[in-house]
């Protein structure tokens, strides 16, 4: 007997009720997860160490009045420049017992201690000066072994750093020269008065070196005793940065490093280099009460003095030192990593759905991750992934 055939009306039933129960079925679905992606790029990456530093001289001079006396109103204001050899003030010596036999005793042992000091000073400027003639002929041959790639950049960048470093030297030492001229002929001036010397003038003192007012102690007329500060010199050309970074980060500095620095008031970004790390630290509380070790990093300028002459001392600057860098570096969002046992993954977003793949990470700096192994430019990865994400997972763009 031979199988009816369903009517035309029966499977018009049958496809509706079919239809019907694939839109219960697409209904009832739970919905796709809205998630936030981004795509992987190929570009530059850094890896840096940010903080907060401040400027500071390593070369200043506090002149202070070489004998007892009455101080005359000085006249210079913080920020005024003076040349070496401009007076600075002048006092006129409370008189001295020409049969003072003490006074006189200490006031030539003061101009022999001067002239000491002073002979020191020299020796030291012609050493730093064969240092520094030395470092700059050593830049001189690095240079050019680069220049016919038979050196590294990293070479050259230590031999800059070394060649910085000795001319620094070589300043401070002739700075303190200037100095040690000035202490003589303070002390020369207060042997006179010692010796009973009658003066008609105002004694003058003069500045040791060239530089600005940073500041003045004393402004009114006075009496004054001898050593007592009137003044403090400084040359900003000299102007450093200093920066305290937790131990941690500083270890991974060194000498020759570039660093930018930036919101320092300022509309360009001023380019350094790292000088030298303290070799011993300190110990600092936080804002929350945290002890820190931490330590002081000193950073020279690379720019002429007329990109930052509105510095002076003691003014904030943000350091970011570069650690590392590359042009052509695979990166993703670091909030798209996740740690899967012993291994990272990210979440791929393929044809709507989310794809677990593993990954191999490499240099983190901030909020980027270099990715060595495991993905391709243009693929998008899900940032942040919740639990509510598992292979297979329908996703959605937010």
């Amino acid at each position: 007997m031979a199988m009816k055939r369903p009517t035309r009306r029966t499977l018009i039933f049958i496809a509706i009720a079919l239809l019907v129960l694939v839109v219960l079925g697409i209904s009832f679905r739970n919905p796709p997860a809205l998630v936030d992606s981004a795509a992987v790029t190929r570009g530059p990456f850094r890896m840096t160490v940010e903080e907060e530093g401040r400027t500071r001289l390593p070369d200043r001079f506090e002149v202070s009045a070489p004998v007892a006396g009455y101080l005359n109103r000085v006249l210079l204001e913080p920020g005024d420049a003076v040349a070496q050899g401009d007076t600075l003030f002048t006092l006129n010596p409370a008189p001295a017992d020409a049969l003072d036999a003490r006074s006189g005793a200490q006031a030539r042992a003061s101009v022999a201690r001067a002239e000491s000091v002073l002979a020191a000073a020299q020796s030291a400027v012609e050493a730093q000066r064969a240092q520094a003639e030395l470092a700059d002929r050593e830049l001189a041959r690095i240079r050019k072994l680069v220049d016919q790639g038979h050196q590294s950049q990293e070479a050259l960048d230590r031999a800059m750093a070394e060649a910085r470093s000795a001319n620094a030297r070589l300043r401070t030492a002739q700075f303190q020269v200037d100095v040690a001229r000035h202490e003589r002929a303070n002390a020369e001036a207060a042997l006179t008065i010692a010796g009973g010397e009658v003066r008609s003038e105002p004694l003058r003192v003069t500045a040791p070196t060239e530089g600005v007012v940073l500041t003045r102690q004393r402004q009114s007329a006075g009496r004054v005793q001898p050593g007592e500060p009137i003044l403090t010199l400084g040359d900003l050309r000299s102007l450093q940065v200093e920066v305290d970074l937790l131990s941690p980060d500083a270890v991974r500095l060194n000498p020759g490093m570039r660093v930018e620095l930036e919101r320092w008031g300022g509309d360009r970004v001023l380019p350094g280099r790292v000088r030298r790390v303290e070799p011993a630290g300190f110990t600092h509380i936080s804002a929350l009460g945290v002890e820190e070790q931490r330590v002081w990093v000193i950073v020279d300028f690379e720019s002429d003095r007329e990109h930052w002459k509105d510095l002076g001392d003691g003014y904030r600057v943000e350091a970011r030192f570069i650690l590392w860098e590359g042009e052509e570096v695979l990166q993703v969002p670091a909030s798209a990593l996740f740690r899967e046992e012993e291994t990272w993954a990210v979440y791929v977003v393929e044809n709507g759905e989310a794809v677990r793949r593993t990954v191999t990470p490499g240099r983190r700096s901030g909020l980027l991750s270099e990715i060595q192994e495991g993905l391709a430019v243009g693929e998008r990865v899900i940032l942040h992934p919740g639990e509510d994400i598992h292979p297979g997972s329908r996703v959605e763009q937010r």
